[in-house]
């Protein structure tokens, strides 16, 4: 398909999912059209169903499949499940079945059966199964003495929190993503929340903000113990922050960064119907519904796909291309510094060649041209995004948007929808934390988390 896009600078190549989608559909509706849904089924029945359409004629087989295919892994990465129903075109599932069995989506596949400790199926049916919906209310609770630790890729933040009010944080250095002995991580995380507890003089409750996919507060996958044998992860990270509180003979809740991104952000906006992106070594998200509850969702965004030029950057974990992943990390401002012809030593650490971009300064054409990038990405893809969440509030966080870069890419997003999608770019509010939520915010919406 021919998607009409304005070529960017750094990247003249990029096709945007947003443009494909709503061309596809547009087209299958002007030559006929059959309904399809997808229907996806995760943890304790609860499940989430995406309506759509495709082609009604066979030619166009492989426009169908294609469109099928990214919209599936949007699905499995935004939702979270370990079952697949396609309700329609059985040929689509037949050839959808064999990609996630033997082909290009069986990372994808064992994943959600390692989240979910139940085999990956692609089903097909004639009708729609019953969609169960479990939304939970999540935070927000600030009674009592409580620890909000946030475990990030480079730095964890822990906060010792009394009634609400922050009375010590501190950000500490680590290096999880490099050190493969569970104990190191067990030392520095017991250690950090021991730290916080020294400054009160009784502990309620901890909350847990950690990147990765956690279930009743279970490590399932998690980037940061990437290093972490299977074996010794089952033994002893698992359960890793579940043991620390038992120790401690205190509740604890735990979840999803991303999720308690979204948190911070309903917290202080007091607003709902909001995505929280956190722009550090990956993409984390998290989702604050109508209702002000998490939904259940993985909102794993860094493997979503966002950008459906052909060769586009491939994330090295799924092997997949145009992920979520290499728009907006430092990685995306590592590869678009690269195609400005700047070098980085082969040995230098990501987060330190993110420093040298930044330190560029606004001044600079190539600091501005990347960011600038990053922020029409990212306008792009809130408008994809939307067709999967009601989204009227997005609040971006991480190392990425520190400084003016920040900024830039805010104005940019604003304007790409705005030039776009008019509807959205009156609805969609985007901001900035300022520089203390930015330090304490997530770890203080952590301390809320558990309901005393």
């Amino acid at each position: 398909m021919n998607i009409p896009v304005r070529p960017l600078k750094l990247d003249p190549k990029y096709a945007p999912a947003v443009l494909f989608f709503r061309e596809f559909k547009a087209n299958a509706l002007k030559e006929g059209y059959d309904n399809l849904s997808v229907v996806v089924e995760r943890n304790d029945g609860n499940s989430e169903c995406f309506d759509t359409i495709i082609f009604k004629d066979e030619k166009h087989f492989d426009e169908n499949l294609f469109y099928v295919e990214r919209l599936v892994k949007s699905l499995l990465w935004i939702y979270g499940g370990y079952k697949v129903t396609i309700v329609g075109n059985k040929k689509i599932y037949e050839a959808l079945k064999e990609i996630y069995a033997n082909k290009e989506r069986t990372f994808d596949a064992k994943f959600m059966t390692r989240v979910y400790e139940q085999p990956f199926e692609v089903l097909h049916a004639t009708a729609k199964p019953e969609i169960k919906q479990n939304y939970q209310s999540i935070g927000k609770n600030l009674d009592g003495y409580r620890i909000g630790f946030d475990a990030g890729g480079s730095d964890m933040k822990v906060s010792a929190v009394v009634n609400g009010e922050p009375i010590f944080s501190e950000e500490i250095v680590w290096f999880p993503k490099l050190n493969s002995d569970p104990e190191y991580h067990k030392k520095y995380i017991r250690e950090a929340i021991m730290l916080a507890k020294s400054k009160m003089p009784r502990l309620d409750a901890i909350g847990v903000s950690s990147a990765g996919v956690y279930v009743n507060n279970q490590a399932k996958v998690a980037s940061l113990f990437i290093q972490v044998p299977d074996e010794a992860f089952d033994k002893h990270i698992k359960n890793i922050y579940i043991d620390i509180a038992n120790e401690l003979n205190v509740p604890i809740e735990v979840a999803n960064d991303g999720d308690v991104t979204a948190l911070a952000g309903a917290m202080s906006l007091e607003k709902n119907n909001l995505l929280g992106i956190a722009m550090g070594t990956s993409e984390a998200a998290g989702y604050i519904n109508h209702e002000g509850n998490i939904t259940g969702w993985i909102n794993e965004l860094a493997f979503v796909p966002v950008d459906f030029q052909a060769n586009g950057p491939v994330d090295e974990w799924s092997g997949d291309f145009g992920c979520g992943l290499k728009y907006f990390s430092q990685d995306a401002v590592i590869r678009l510094a690269e195609t400005c012809g700047i070098t980085f030593p082969h040995d230098m650490p990501l987060a330190e060649r993110l420093k040298v971009v930044q330190k560029l300064g606004p001044e600079s054409e190539v600091y501005q041209d990347i960011f600038q990038t990053i922020g029409t990405y990212l306008g792009y893809t809130l408008a994809y995004y939307s067709e999967f969440y009601e989204i009227e509030n997005v609040l971006l966080l991480g190392r990425v948007t520190s400084g003016e870069g920040g900024n830039i890419i805010v104005d940019y997003a604003k304007k790409t929808l705005k030039e776009n999608f008019a509807d959205l770019g009156e609805k969609i509010e985007i901001s900035l934390p300022d520089e203390k939520a930015r330090r304490v915010g997530q770890s203080v919406a952590a301390a809320s988390l558990v309901k005393l």
